[in-house]
């Protein structure tokens, strides 16, 4: 017999979170006396399927909202789906994943074409882009009726555009690919390292002792978490500008540096982080 059992489990109160294995993605639903707001829709349409009968089957109110927190496929291309099964909803971004959602969109589009033999390559090319429809530069305060939830722009990590979703009165963050259940979080090519431990030290001073912190990926999780990630990261900053004042190389960086984390997997966050180096935190040679 199929499993009935709802997937989403209550977190706080009126705030669920299902979390999906697929990437182990997280798809959190915040409640109000006008409805629920969805934040992120997963990364494709037949996952987002699955979803949406999982919000149908908690029974817990209509949906009413939906929330990107940054631009990369695995937590928006579900977008379309939702707005089939619910209607015509509002999408909420940054104005910066906004604008760049559907370049980013593009590349993924192209990186599964080149890969037909990828599991779920032929899942994700029949997913329709939405857009957001409402955007913000640095906060918005969305109204579910009985309940305020902000939306915050903190500053660039994960990526340029990430926001974290704040349920005061329920004392929940949402905190997107700016916080992750993994060692490291993932610091792409499209990462702000040197910016990161910075951003989440504004996301910490959002945080009680209590608060509940939904990740994107993984398990939900702590302030005590979030600041030894935040740590973590910053030592990966910190290293990186000591290096750099050194005159050691990008190419030596992750021979030479002391790590927090395998250094295989800090190669985008190396990269990155010296191209972001200002020219007085740089001493020659460095090629």
């Amino acid at each position: 017999m199929p499993d009935t059992a709802p997937r989403f489990t209550e977190v706080a109160p009126r705030v669920w979170v299902a979390h999906y294995d697929w990437m182990h993605v997280n798809i959190t639903l915040v409640g109000g006396s006008d409805g629920l707001l969805m934040v992120d829709t997963h990364g494709s349409a037949a996952e987002a399927r699955v979803v949406a009968d999982d919000v149908r089957r908690l029974g817990v109110g209509p949906l009413t909202g939906l929330v990107n927190t940054h631009e990369h496929w695995d937590h928006h291309f579900g977008n379309a789906t939702m707005v089939e099964q619910f209607g015509d909803l509002p999408i909420h971004a940054t104005d910066w994943a906004a604008e760049h959602m559907e370049a980013s969109a593009a590349a993924t589009f192209e990186r599964h074409e080149q890969d037909p033999e990828h599991p779920r390559s032929e899942e994700i090319l029949a997913t329709t882009l939405r857009l957001p429809t409402s955007t913000f530069a640095s906060a918005v305060q969305l109204d579910l009726g009985d309940r305020a939830v902000e939306l915050i722009h903190p500053g660039r990590g994960h990526t340029a555009g990430d926001l974290v979703v704040r349920v005061p009165d329920a004392d929940v963050v949402v905190g997107g690919d700016l916080v992750e259940e993994s060692d490291p979080p993932a610091i792409g090519d499209d990462s702000w390292p040197l910016e990161w431990p910075t951003t989440l030290d504004l996301v910490l001073g959002l945080m009680t002792d209590d608060t509940v912190v939904v990740p994107g990926h993984g398990r939900v999780v702590d302030k005590t978490f979030v600041q030894d990630q935040r740590f973590e990261l910053g030592v990966v900053a910190e290293t990186i500008r000591d290096l750099a004042s050194r005159g050691v190389p990008q190419s030596q960086a992750l021979a030479q540096g002391d790590w927090p984390w395998d250094p295989a997997l800090l190669e985008s966050a190396v990269r990155r982080g010296y191209e972001h180096l200002p020219r007085s935190q740089k001493r020659l040679p460095l090629a």
